[in-house]
């Protein structure tokens, strides 16, 4: 991971290797502590990434005080454990989803790559401090809830720095998967985030701006135009995006919901070994 800072006392840890397992790490530091936006996907990378912490911190002696959590899948929650000792705040959706029952056979074929890590003692951290309408996580960081990949992320806000942590939200150069949101308003949340701030910090790939939105809109919206049809999707920025095997749940799950059927794709089954 590369440091970015994009103001004081905002940072942002960057995974430079593009893919669906590979997520960013906010940092936000106040007076009485420090928030941490999303916490990767496995426990032994998020200690990579606290002890990176510890040293870019090391002179302030801050603890950690909260954990942001800006979608409930594991590629943004499979190292929660290691934060354990502070608070975590989600949208009421995340909750829900982090109480429910794991299907560690179901991570592990969707991250095959890290699958060693999804064995029967994983967990996640529960979410112990919901967040249903935009509030003040400390003085300069707000929390945001609005429906993308699933029916409620929940983006950061720094204002002081015209900087966004759009997590799960935003991906730059990595195919979105939307098996449980729906492509239609997910691309309606993504054309308001420039209101929010001229940088964008994605939940995959490095920082961005207006073009990188206005491209992950374009696939949502052509998810939906191609309404079911994944062999109709046109030629865009995303030929060049890794994780292109989640096209046909988009347009599956951008057909269903067109039509009112929120159930999960059957293409979300098939890509799991389940059908």
């Amino acid at each position: 991971m590369y440091l970015v800072e994009l103001g004081q006392g905002v940072l942002a840890l960057i995974d430079e290797t593009a893919g669906y397992g590979n997520t960013n790490v906010g940092l936000v530091i106040d007076e009485d502590g420090l928030t941490v936006i999303d916490t990767v996907a496995t426990p032994s990378r998020a200690m990579a990434v606290r002890v990176r912490i510890s040293e870019l911190t090391a002179e302030l002696e801050l603890p950690i005080k909260r954990v942001v959590l800006t979608s409930s899948r594991v590629p943004f929650t499979g190292g929660s454990t290691t934060f354990w000792q502070a608070a975590f705040y989600g949208s009421e959706s995340t909750s829900e989803q982090l109480d429910a029952p794991i299907n560690h056979q179901a991570i592990q074929q969707l991250l095959p790559d890290l699958a060693q890590s999804y064995h029967d003692g994983f967990v996640t951290r529960p979410i112990t401090h919901t967040i249903a309408d935009p509030a003040w996580l400390t003085p300069a960081a707000l929390g945001l809830p609005l429906p993308g990949e699933s029916p409620g992320n929940l983006v950061v806000q720094l204002p002081g720095t015209d900087t966004v942590f759009a997590g799960a939200l935003a991906s730059f150069g990595t195919t979105p998967l939307a098996f449980d949101g729906d492509p239609a308003r997910w691309a309606d949340s993504l054309e308001g985030l420039l209101d929010l701030g001229t940088t964008i910090v994605p939940g995959h790939g490095p920082p961005g701006g207006a073009a990188d939105v206005a491209d992950l809109v374009g696939y949502l919206r052509a998810c939906v135009e191609v309404d079911g049809d994944v062999t109709a999707l046109p030629a865009g920025p995303w030929d060049q995006w890794t994780d292109r095997r989640f096209d046909a749940v988009n347009v599956e799950r951008a057909a269903r919901m067109a039509r009112g059927d929120s159930d999960t794709p059957q293409e979300m089954f098939k890509l799991l070994g389940f059908a």
